[in-house]
């Protein structure tokens, strides 16, 4: 369960750093990430011992020329035509890698939907609502923060939408 979140220390995301600023509860998960591991979210998941519907990625697609960050949860993935739709536009794909961690300030694997450099538009995938609690990437790989979705929702201006594939 989560609990009310202290003053960030040092060393802290700027993940952590914008859940703390907001006064949300959130509860901060740290890992030893196995560079080898061919899923970031599955190690996760595994890692934490949480059910890999309850842990979400973090992935920035390009919908009609715009950046656009889509959390879905790592047991499925995402469709880039419900994302685009939800979204009001007509074509979606994955950005480029760079791009991403350019405009989030994240490296891939640690991208979190909080804290970003720019913010950009958020879809949080909408069985999320099922959820008390869920995990998302705290801003680097092999820490994640667990918090409700309707706060995560709330800090990151997402709109939910079913975008995620089983």
């Amino acid at each position: 369960m989560a609990k009310k979140a202290r003053k960030q220390q040092p060393g802290g995301t700027p993940a952590t750093v914008a859940l703390t600023t907001a006064g949300t509860a959130f509860t901060v998960h740290a890992y030893d990430h196995d560079p080898s591991a061919p899923s970031y979210g599955e190690e996760a998941a595994e890692a934490l011992g949480v059910s890999a519907d309850r842990v979400f990625k973090t992935l920035v697609a390009e919908v009609d020329g715009e950046l656009v960050v889509a959390v879905v949860p790592v047991a499925g993935s995402l469709d880039l035509k419900a994302l685009a739709s939800a979204v009001g536009g007509k074509r979606a794909a994955m950005a480029d890698p760079a791009a991403a961690e350019r405009t989030t300030g994240y490296v891939r694997g640690g991208i979190s939907p909080l804290g970003q450099r720019r913010g950009l538009r958020t879809v949080l995938d909408a069985s999320a609502g099922s959820h008390a609690t869920i995990c998302v990437s705290a801003g680097r790989r092999g820490l994640e923060v667990e918090l409700s979705p309707a706060d995560l929702a709330t800090l990151t201006g997402a709109s939910l939408a079913p975008i995620g594939r089983a």
